[in-house]
């Protein structure tokens, strides 16, 4: 071993040690930012992601970042909403050094019913090495990922070995509503040779992955109306017909008996899978048994789709739908009534190569077609965000694993996600080399099977997290020394 190697190990376990004694530190940080309710979903104060956002700033600020400020974009008219991001930057590496964005968001899903959870949302608790609560894994548990980073070269070297820019998004639940205007108003400022992005999963606790693969997104809102006022089930029922018994009718046609979308023409743009992705499928050694199990299918529940499919094709690689909000009476106050209109929320995954903009509109144009007795379909379109694809090769992508294999001792696997992150594709692409290609996106994350994002009793395993702070301050070395 060479004077030079030793200075490294030497250096790697100075890094370690002081993440390590300043992790206690990072919970207090971590708990802090989860008790803010920063939901950005409509409906929701906006002040508290503006106080989520406002509390980013300082931590940034307060761990040797400099320039931390709050982010500001125009609403788009009357009654929209545009939540703020918060940045901060340490350039000092110098012109020769890569620069480095690192991505993450703090605002969170809605908790939906406290009864639900078995500790209130957004009042963070450890049980059993998790810490339960909204946002402590998806993704304010990322947050910390990048300031644990940072903060320990700070204390540890008193330097970075490369430019570090950071960028934590305030409206990535919603769809990153004003993604355009962001990187219209900031794309010089937020401009870097790589991105790592802290908000995806691991492959199974333990087993520390990047994310190459994940599914776009587009949704829309349909109310279904029959009557200008509600009418008594008993006198009017019959020759009247129910129009939240039309949304049901409507909605179920989405779907065919498998639960694969059934909408004409939208699965048409889905492109093979290629023989690299089939090899990391394969290589990952899909266990169904393990999988139900994580996600609490109970006796007799056919995983969906197309049943020659590979599950994980299924759940990456292919579209799916799911209604995620229905406006009807409540069972508990429900009453013998033709209700007056219905209102449901639909959204829609996207396979790798699907045009966005096209499936929307044919999501949308196949509600207002289809309702059953001639009831009245009024949809408003939501989101329409393409898949991300990246070619895992090349030297940001290998620093990455050699980083996440040390940081969890256990070599890194390349998976794909189901989910969506609009974020990545366009700045990827704003930031392209001279010779064309996107900027390398680094997808990694804190999550696991069990932590149930965007579900009751969402959790961070608390040493998987430790080791994404570790993997990421290791990363920062890699990407210094390759690219």
């Amino acid at each position: 071993m060479t004077p030079t190697d030793t200075a490294a190990i030497t250096a790697r376990e100075r890094l370690r040690d002081v993440l390590d004694d300043r992790m206690a530190v990072h919970r207090a940080a971590l708990e802090t930012l989860v008790r803010i309710p920063s939901v950005s979903a409509a409906g929701f104060d906006p002040v508290e992601v503006r106080r989520s956002a406002e509390a980013v700033r300082d931590l940034l600020e307060s761990r040797g970042l400099r320039n931390a400020r709050v982010l500001e974009v125009a609403a788009d008219g009357p009654g929209d909403v545009a939540h703020p991001a918060v940045y901060a930057d340490w350039l000092d590496a110098g012109p020769d050094a890569p620069t480095v964005l690192l991505y993450a968001h703090h605002d969170v899903q809605p908790p939906g019913a406290d009864e639900g959870w078995s500790s209130p949302p957004f009042t963070p608790t450890e049980r059993d090495g998790r810490l339960y609560g909204r946002g402590a894994a998806d993704d304010k548990a990322g947050v910390i990922v990048h300031v644990a980073a940072v903060d320990a070269w700070l204390e540890a070297q008193g330097r970075l070995p490369v430019n570090v820019k950071v960028i934590i998004e305030g409206e990535e639940e919603i769809g990153s509503a004003h993604l355009g205007a962001l990187l219209d108003g900031y794309a010089d400022l937020l401009r870097a040779d790589v991105i790592v992005i802290t908000d995806s999963a691991n492959w199974k606790i333990g087993t520390p992955s990047l994310t190459y693969l994940l599914r776009g997104l587009a949704d829309c809102d349909v109310e279904v109306r029959g009557l200008d006022h509600s009418l008594h089930s008993g006198m009017y029922g019959g020759p009247v017909p129910d129009p939240l018994t039309g949304m049901v009718k409507l909605l179920a046609g989405l779907t065919d008996d498998t639960g694969a979308v059934a909408v004409p023409g939208l699965a048409d743009d889905v492109r093979s899978v290629t023989e690299a992705e089939r090899a990391r499928l394969d290589a990952l050694g899909f266990d169904e048994a393990a999988f139900r199990a994580e996600a609490g299918l109970l006796d007799g529940v056919v995983l969906g789709g197309d049943q020659e499919v590979h599950p994980l094709e299924r759940l990456w690689m292919r579209p799916n739908l799911t209604i995620i909000g229905l406006d009807a009476p409540a069972v508990a106050t429900s009453s013998n009534t033709l209700v007056a209109s219905a209102r449901a929320r639909v959204s829609l995954r996207l396979a790798p190569g699907q045009d966005p903009v096209r499936a929307r509109d044919l999501l949308c144009g196949h509600l207002e077609s289809a309702a059953p007795w001639g009831l009245h379909v009024q949809v408003t379109p939501g989101a329409a965000v393409g898949a991300f694809v990246a070619d895992p090769r090349g030297p940001a992508f290998e620093a990455a694993l050699r980083a996440l294999g040390d940081a969890y001792g256990q070599p890194a696997v390349l998976m794909g996600v189901g989910g969506s992150i609009p974020f990545i594709e366009p700045f990827a692409q704003a930031f392209a080399g001279p010779d064309g290609s996107p900027a390398p996106a680094l997808l990694t994350g804190v999550e696991d099977p069990d932590t149930r994002a965007h579900g009751t009793d969402e959790s961070l395993h608390l040493g998987d997290w430790r080791n994404a702070c570790l993997a990421e301050a290791y990363l920062l070395a890699e990407l210094a020394d390759s690219l």
